[in-house]
């Protein structure tokens, strides 16, 4: 709780200023966006290129430069798995229980043409996160090679009550390698037990989308082939461990300890065929730079991801189009706020980058592609901002700051928030992983400071209670899918509020002359220092 200290001590106002930004505008950037002309915005799909058509226009209405030499449009050359067929079955004792694709089971596989399963015996590995400096390895003497791994969702210690070391309910970095230690070690397959709270939002939003295609970048290898990846329902989860004799509670508590080692579950099979198809394919990200009064100054970057998850045939006929009018139609309209108010006021010292992702549903893979590919160096960029809100809120009290404790900009950030009478808050939600989740963090890994915050839910109408309500709605139902659509009855003040700050704090940055840094011991900032050189 230390590191929240300088943060809580900056409080703001009771009741806070009109934002800078206007929310009329973002409103009616969102309803344009989000509109089923735009068909989804599903990057390769058919509402690619009327959303590039429609950004690349405002950019250039703006006055911005083109940042991809005479484009707005930085190419991002993709790989695309789709799947055309799967059929799961689970034995359980002698009896054979059939698993439908979007129902029980959400998993597909990345292995061209077929992949067949047959019977194969199944081991529970407890968390699946490996971490020696902690003693974590549940696949010390047990041997996976050809087996099917079945792990629990979250981090050891996501709900024990207490850090393990890896954060306590807080999501960390080693979650997300659980796929990799399977595939490292053998496995044909790896399957994840859903829960709702370590996983962060519910089985609707896997089941629903089952069917959509797996992405990577297309660096011009194909990556190494793994077999059924994917998600089980939890009251499978739970049968599934009760056949090889374990009670899901206790086996949770079990595998919280370092001690913990993978038990193969007798009597238990997993069958799957599944058939696969890859393609080469492309999408974009929208780029556009507004040139410092100093070139030799430096830069900073607003970044927002423009897809969503388009048009589908396997969603139900009476809406097959998932508008993405929140999630991130709002980050999207909001950055577009930004840059008009950058355009009409006196030009910064350092040059300003605005940047609209691709494939960010895809794995950060818009983002990714620019932090190996930038208009501007990385190692001169001064500072990063994300925009990418949850959820609609209207005029709200606070800004919710996601990742707490990593780079001494939140001190700044909590004082130019409250000059507009916002109080920063830390993220509630920790286990969702928000940190590792957005598009900063593919620029945070090459080193470049940021702070990530989104509005908070203390609502000037109806306080923390109607925040929350508002939240955990939208993440129960529309997260994702296809009611996430545009409401005339939407108050964008939290957005405006959010992109003010992000503004205000961006424009002392860019008019600055020092450089943000990552607090001593990140990794990020080990990153950073690596080009030191380059900022003197």
């Amino acid at each position: 709780m230390k590191r929240l200290l300088p943060l809580l001590l900056l409080t703001a106002a009771a009741d806070p200023g009109p934002p800078i930004l206007s929310a009329d505008r973002i409103k009616a950037d969102i309803r344009t966006l989000s509109d089923d002309s735009f068909h989804g915005r599903g990057p390769t799909q058919a509402g690619e290129p009327i959303t590039l058509d429609f950004l690349e226009a405002r950019f250039r209405q703006l006055g911005l430069k083109p940042g991809a030499g005479s484009s707005f449009r930085q190419r991002v050359p993709l790989l695309r798995w789709t799947r055309d067929s799967a059929a799961f079955t689970l034995r359980l004792g002698r009896r054979d229980v059939t698993l439908n694709p979007g129902v029980e089971i959400a998993a597909s596989s990345r292995i061209v043409g077929a992949t067949q399963l047959d019977t194969v015996p199944i081991v529970f590995v407890g968390y699946g996160v490996v971490e020696p400096k902690l003693g974590y390895d549940p696949y010390r003497g047990v041997d996976v090679r050809g087996k099917v791994v079945v792990a629990l969702a979250g981090d050891p210690d996501v709900e024990a009550g207490r850090d393990l070391g890896f954060g306590g309910r807080a999501s960390s970095p080693a979650a997300r390698t659980k796929l990799n230690e399977a595939q490292k070690r053998g496995a044909a397959a790896f399957l994840t037990i859903h829960e709702t709270f370590p996983a962060s939002y519910p089985w609707l939003q896997i089941a629903n989308g089952d069917a959509v295609p797996g992405y990577a970048l297309d660096t011009g290898a194909i990556p190494p082939a793994f077999g059924v990846r994917g998600n089980i329902r939890n009251d499978i989860g739970v049968a599934l461990l009760k056949q090889g004799g374990l009670d899901y509670a206790a086996a949770k508590r079990s595998a919280q300890r370092a001690d913990f080692a993978a038990i193969e579950l007798k009597g238990a099979a997993f069958s799957a065929r599944v058939e696969t198809r890859i393609e080469h394919v492309e999408s974009h990200n929208v780029v556009g730079v507004l040139p410092g009064t100093d070139p030799a100054a430096g830069s900073i970057l607003y970044g927002a991801h423009w897809d969503a998850y388009g048009e589908n045939a396997f969603d139900p006929p009476a809406d097959r189009i998932r508008n993405g009018a929140i999630d991130n139609g709002t980050g999207t309209a909001t950055l577009l706020e930004i840059a008009r108010a950058y355009a009409g006021a006196a030009r910064p010292r350092r040059s300003v980058v605005f940047a609209l992702w691709t494939a960010e549903e895809k794995g950060l893979l818009g983002a990714s592609w620019y932090a190996d590919h930038p208009v501007l160096p990385l190692a001169t960029t001064a500072a990063q901002f994300n925009l990418d809100p949850h959820v609609v809120l209207g005029r709200t009290r606070d800004l919710e700051l996601i990742g707490v404790g990593r780079t001494p900009m939140e001190a700044d950030l909590a004082r130019v928030a409250a000059a507009q009478g916002l109080r920063i808050v830390p993220e509630e939600n920790t286990e969702a992983g928000w940190f590792y989740r957005s598009d900063h963090y593919a620029l945070a890994q090459k080193g470049v400071p940021g702070v990530y915050f989104r509005a908070g839910r203390d609502l000037v109408d109806g306080g923390a209670a109607a925040g929350e309500a508002k939240r955990s709605a939208f993440n129960a139902r529309c997260y994702h899918q296809t009611c996430d659509e545009y409401d005339a009855r939407w108050d964008l003040t939290g957005a405006a509020q959010e992109g003010s700050v992000a503004y205000a704090l961006g424009r002392e940055v860019a008019q600055g002359r020092s450089w943000p840094v990552w607090n001593a011991g990140e990794a990020f900032q080990i990153e950073r220092a690596k080009t030191d050189a380059e900022r003197r």
